[in-house]
């Protein structure tokens, strides 16, 4: 990472077991402040546990981990969720309309949405205002994701951890989702972190990019590291000969 940039996320020889079998080993770098990561790497490499981990859904066996300079542990875990946001595949709604969806993070802080904030946040991700009163459950795969990105910026938060967003969407709404990805980013100054398995979408999109592999992290560097990989396992994974 360019010492020109912050880091936002800074990990150091962090370690992450379940019972006796590690899932990560010796995770240490930064991700930059308002810059867009992507962590890419064969299955099971250890990418959604590292994500938890940067907003406290777990904790780590060892090693310390850094939000904004700050301690993880400092942070209560209401107020690390808002800072740090995650947005994931599955896109979870409850049953009902979108405007009562939008108004759930609110609502459990004893808090009333407003309708002309709702407004602004859909069309923040490029929906209008009919959709406030549409059934959730007559959401397409792109329109859900979509609404379940406007819920998270309703917490304003600086960091937004993305989990295979896009893997199951068509051409067209993976477009308008990595679109809106971007615009977060550049309107916002929101520090991305983004996990994909879509090595043309990281080079797209990435500035930066993590390779991990068996709970260690392989290479790092600007995303163009993809096109012309040094270390023997990122080129062949970049092949395809990984999986």
């Amino acid at each position: 990472m360019s010492e020109l940039y912050k880091p936002a996320i800074h990990f150091h020889e962090v370690d992450y077991s379940v019972g006796d079998l590690p899932i990560l080993k010796k995770i240490t770098g930064s991700f930059p402040k308002g810059k867009i990561t992507t962590l890419v790497g064969p299955s099971g490499a250890g990418k959604t546990t590292l994500l938890k981990l940067c907003n406290g859904l777990i904790s780590p066996t060892s090693g310390s981990i850094l939000i904004d300079d700050q301690p993880i542990s400092t942070y209560e875990p209401v107020e690390l969720r808002r800072h740090v946001g995650i947005v994931l595949q599955s896109a979870p709604m409850i049953k009902g309309t979108v405007f009562q969806n939008l108004a759930l993070p609110l609502e459990l802080q004893g808090k009333r949405l407003a309708e002309q904030e709702a407004i602004a946040l859909l069309e923040n991700v490029g929906l209008d205002q009919q959709f406030l009163q549409r059934k959730t459950d007559d959401l397409s795969g792109g329109q859900r994701q979509k609404v379940s990105i406007a819920r998270t910026l309703l917490n304003r938060s600086d960091i937004l951890l993305l989990d295979e967003i896009t893997s199951a969407l068509d051409r067209t709404s993976l477009r308008e989702i990595e679109e809106l990805i971007v615009k977060i980013n550049r309107k916002f100054g929101v520090t991305i972190i983004w996990i994909t398995h879509n090595l043309d979408q990281a080079l797209s999109i990435g500035d930066y990019t993590w390779v991990l592999k068996d709970g260690q992290v392989i290479e790092t560097g600007d995303s163009d590291l993809l096109r012309a990989p040094t270390n023997d396992f990122v080129k062949r994974f970049v092949r395809g000969d990984v999986q």
